[in-house]
């Protein structure tokens, strides 16, 4: 390397910090702002703002009541994105999300097509109960969320930017569900769990929205902030150890290629390279959350439980024995801890 070339490359390392620090001190106000509505749920909120930052989607699982989508409302305003919500129930259709062209007459008495958007169409999209959908109008959302762009007669409908869908779903024991397909579930980055609070922190809720006056949610980011954002977590500096570490769990948790024995007895299928690249991005992201320069091996074992667990599944034998995903992805993350 010669030395100008040297010397560029120190100014955009120091630029790079820079940018780092900067960003990551606007996040902590965006999480502070979250967490001021959407009380006791700290791990939800962060690992819903690591999948935002990591350009991707997001599944929210849990039981009906437990701030779900107050939380997507909160966080279209905080992070200034336009946001839609769509409920989804067994009767709609792909064109209720997507949009569909209707015909006009003009004045001059001709007749012709006029695409109407859909809601999809947002920065920010709530599908609010999506495994209560049909498998054909989830197959449309989720390939749109894919593509990043719609078609309709023909004709190519591009989605904003960016473009983001946090989707929320019912246990699947509970009546009147469909449940995603496994090649849909990897479509999203990250399955956050989220569960009740604790008392304290629901003590907290009940005084303040039960009050004269309910708190509101104010704008600390822009939609250009979140793509700035969203573009340096893929410029941030990541080191060889963490991606050895990614490559191991990962690929430790496939049945033909795990060394353990019990994870080719107990895992019926595993996580595929999707996995890697989501856990590449995730790491960096919440390095960048938590003001830190790079990500570590501790970033890599915190988020391989919401991001492997929807990408594997345990054999029939495995599950009558009582084994559970959470326990095998524990164990694969210690020989990397």
């Amino acid at each position: 390397m010669t030395e100008d070339a040297a010397e560029n490359a120190g100014d955009n390392s120091e630029a790079i910090l820079d940018e780092i620090e900067t960003i990551g001190r606007r996040l902590t106000l965006a999480k502070a702002a979250i967490s001021e509505r959407i009380f006791g749920q700290d791990a939800v909120i962060e690992q819903t703002l690591i999948t935002i930052l990591s350009g991707g989607h997001g599944l929210l699982v849990g039981v009906p009541g437990l701030a779900k989508t107050l939380l997507v409302e909160t966080m279209g305003t905080v992070l200034g994105l336009s946001d839609k919500r769509v409920q989804f129930t067994p009767d709609l259709m792909p064109a209720d999300i997507i949009g569909s062209e209707v015909l006009e007459e003009g004045a001059d008495g001709r007749r012709s097509f006029r695409f109407i958007e859909g809601p999809i169409f947002s920065q920010l999209l709530m599908a609010d109960e999506i495994n209560r959908a049909s498998p054909r109008t989830q197959s449309a959302l989720l390939q749109a969320m894919q593509e990043k762009h719609v078609t309709v007669a023909g004709e190519r409908h591009d989605l904003p930017d960016p473009f983001h869908v946090l989707a929320t779903q019912n246990p699947l024991e509970h009546e009147g569900t469909y449940p995603l397909p496994e090649a849909q579930l990897d479509r999203f980055l990250m399955q956050i769990d989220v569960d009740y609070p604790d008392a304290e922190a629901e003590r907290r809720m009940l005084i303040d929205t039960t009050g004269p006056q309910e708190g509101k949610a104010k704008p600390v980011l822009t939609a250009l902030d979140v793509k700035a954002a969203a573009n340096l977590v893929r410029r941030m500096p990541i080191g060889d150890q963490v991606v050895d570490g990614i490559l191991e769990l990962v690929r430790s948790a496939r049945p033909d290629e795990a060394a353990a024995e019990t994870i080719r007895e107990t895992i019926a299928w595993g996580p595929g390279p999707r996995a890697s690249q989501a856990l590449m991005l995730a790491v960096r992201a919440r390095a960048l959350l938590q003001g830190r320069l790079a990500p570590s091996l501790d970033d890599v074992i915190a988020l391989a439980q919401p991001v492997l667990g929807h990408r594997m599944a345990l054999t029939f034998t495995a599950r009558a024995e009582g084994t559970t995903l959470e326990g095998i992805i524990s164990d694969l993350c210690a020989p990397i801890g």
